[in-house]
């Protein structure tokens, strides 16, 4: 078992990520943290709450740090960040202790699993104060060819590049997530069919939200199958042979006009670099959301 903290910015997609860490029996979920990202933090923070609430998870929640940009994604997450369905009062507040000091706690006491599915400034901020930690990161973002937020940078890498730099330049074990495998995991009709079978509130709540993810991802990308990205990255850890790796030099643009926040990622070893990053290039999308619907069922409410 892996024992794991999810570091978020719920997001419609950070929902499936939440569910599926708190009940895959591969993970040990220890701490949900949050960063500013889909929403504002307090946004976010209260979206995370929300979920504990609706879905039973009983893990600290831990708030972090405003991204060094400016962008959240109400376009395609609404003004809430997380639009679409009705969902419960918190049922507890934000612990104490800030999401950085959170989990740098957690890594002293033992080997942890960092998957950060927002912007990467908490992790950033981590290993900034202390190098000496040696997490495993799995992070949803980047993308080997185009973005989604600009032409050629993801939104979560756009975000804050200098702290995506920070975590590969690290020589910490980092995987990448990006959107090349995320496109993968998309809800399709018979998705919402197997939610709909189910007949829990979790579930109809869970298709409410992915009927608005639909509707704004084929508004603003033509995608009426909107893919689910954050997920994934649990997946990596959780269920390691639903994806396809491959191990690359990846660079993160920081000055360039048109280009700050894109993912260079040398798949092909041209530039004759050292890979610094396992990267995510396929996924069995049947068996992922067999994997991911079973966590919902798991669950139960």
């Amino acid at each position: 078992m892996t024992d794991v903290v999810l570091d978020c910015d719920p997001g419609h997609d950070d929902v499936f990520a939440m569910l599926l860490a708190a009940a895959h029996p591969a993970v040990r979920l220890r701490a949900i943290t949050t960063v500013a990202g889909n929403g504002p933090l307090g946004q976010v923070t209260r979206n995370a709450l929300r979920i504990c609430a609706l879905a039973g998870i009983d893990v600290p929640v831990a708030a972090g740090l405003s991204q060094r940009g400016t962008g959240n994604a109400p376009s395609i997450h609404g003004e809430s960040a997380l639009d679409g369905a009705d969902l419960p009062e918190p049922a507890d507040v934000p612990a104490d202790e800030d999401a950085v000091s959170l989990t740098e706690r957690l890594l002293d006491e033992g080997p942890l699993t960092i998957i950060a599915t927002g912007p990467l400034t908490n992790v950033a901020a981590l290993l900034r104060r202390r190098p000496d930690l040696r997490p495993s990161i799995v992070f949803m973002g980047g993308s080997c060819g185009r973005g989604n937020w600009r032409p050629l940078a993801e939104f979560n890498v756009w975000a804050d590049p200098e702290a995506a730099d920070v975590v590969l330049t690290s020589g910490l074990p980092v995987t990448m997530c990006g959107l090349d495998v995320t496109h993968q995991a998309t809800a399709t009709p018979d998705v919402f069919d197997r939610l709909r079978e189910m007949a829990t509130p979790l579930a109809g709540t869970l298709a409410d939200l992915l009927r608005f993810f639909a509707s704004t991802y084929d508004e603003v990308f033509g995608m009426p199958d909107p893919p689910v990205h954050d997920p994934v990255a649990v997946a990596a850890v959780a269920e390691p042979g639903l994806l396809t790796m491959v191990d690359a030099p990846v660079a993160v643009e920081l000055t360039g006009t048109h280009t700050r926040g894109a993912t260079v990622v040398d798949l092909h070893g041209v530039t004759g670099k050292p890979a610094n990053a396992r990267i995510a290039v396929g996924l069995d999308r049947v068996r992922f959301w067999d994997v991911l619907l079973s966590a919902v069922e798991r669950l139960g409410r």
